[in-house]
């Protein structure tokens, strides 16, 4: 009968695409090993790289990659007297994942037992784009332990993120079952690179993807444990910006956010609430500079932190970098 041979057709097909997933996932992550070294936090392996000595930096990156997107800044700021360190957040490069979604403070409990366990006290943080949520709320559930806080293209409040009332292919992608279907045969077919492509060119923009970057996002962000740790983070960001963006104004820490005038999101208008809620914080506009601060100008990331350290007590002023400082 025509439907039978249409679902052998359906299903080997399915099964091919699987088998091909499965393969690219080995074969990219072979080309692409741990840079760094790993730490155990309740049975997880949390992958980090760490640069010089000195005052600890922490660096937590974003949505799409790995620590690897703040390598270049770590590097700078260990050059200038600092213990630079960026983790792959859980579930993304070549960190572990719990079972099940993560929620943020959940995160930010296994990173603080982390740096614990590396013998990291009181760290400035420096969170870039849905990190913006991480950071303060680490600063929120682990006051004493927090120096300070850098918030790059930060995603702070429900209000004005992308998906703030949900998202369909995150829901999709997170459902038993039919996401794993889903994730181990459509994110390699070229509706998913075209996808992905499309997502990047919009996150740059108007800056351009620095080489070699969009090659190692369709090796390790296409990887169905990074994709679904992605989405299920994005599911989770809303109900922990509105639980713990309450709280911002109790945080009594130096904190300097800075927002790229060039940004094609909203994170403007995230920037000048966090700062309304948190008066004593530095808001620092960068003329010519987009979304992705970290990849594209770590220089400047390294030019913040040491802002931040050497800002003065008392209430700080909205700051416009002109273009001769970076």
């Amino acid at each position: 009968m025509w439907w039978l041979s249409l679902l052998a057709l359906i299903i080997g097909s399915g099964t091919g695409m699987w088998g091909y997933s499965n393969y690219r996932v080995k074969k990219d992550e072979a080309k692409h090993p741990p840079a760094g070294r790993f730490v155990e936090v309740e049975g997880i392996r949390l992958h980090y790289i760490s640069r010089g000595a000195g005052r600890p930096v922490v660096f937590l990156h974003g949505g799409i990659l790995s620590c690897r997107d703040f390598e270049r800044a770590a590097e700078i700021v260990a050059g200038q007297g600092y213990r630079a360190i960026a983790l792959d957040r859980p579930g993304y490069g070549h960190s572990g994942r719990p079972a099940g979604p993560v929620s943020v403070d959940r995160q930010a409990e296994l990173i603080h037992a982390a740096l614990k366990q590396l013998g990291v006290d009181r760290p400035i943080l420096v969170g870039h784009s849905w990190s913006g949520v991480l950071v303060l709320t680490y600063a929120l559930q682990f006051p004493d332990d927090v120096t300070g806080i850098v918030a790059l293209s930060a995603a702070m409040y429900k209000e004005g993120y992308p998906a703030e009332n949900g998202d369909p292919v995150s829901r999709l992608a997170t459902m038993p079952i039919i996401g794993s279907l889903l994730l181990h045969t459509l994110l390699r077919s070229p509706l998913g690179i075209r996808m992905t492509d499309g997502m990047l060119r919009q996150t740059f923009a108007p800056e351009p993807i620095p080489a070699g970057y969009r090659e190692d996002v369709h090796a390790l962000w296409l990887r169905p444990k990074q994709f679904r740790a992605n989405r299920e983070d994005i599911l989770a960001f809303p109900p922990a910006a509105s639980k713990y963006s309450l709280d911002y104004g109790s945080i009594k820490l130096p904190v300097v956010f800075a927002v790229g005038e060039d940004d094609p999101f909203d994170v403007a208008a995230q920037a000048e609430r966090l700062k309304r809620d948190l008066p004593h914080a530095e808001l620092v506009l960068l003329p010519e500079v987009a979304h992705m601060i970290p990849q594209n100008h770590p220089e400047l990331v390294a030019s913040l932190v040491h802002r931040l350290v050497s800002s003065k007590p008392g209430p700080l002023e909205k700051t416009k970098w002109p273009s001769s400082l970076r």
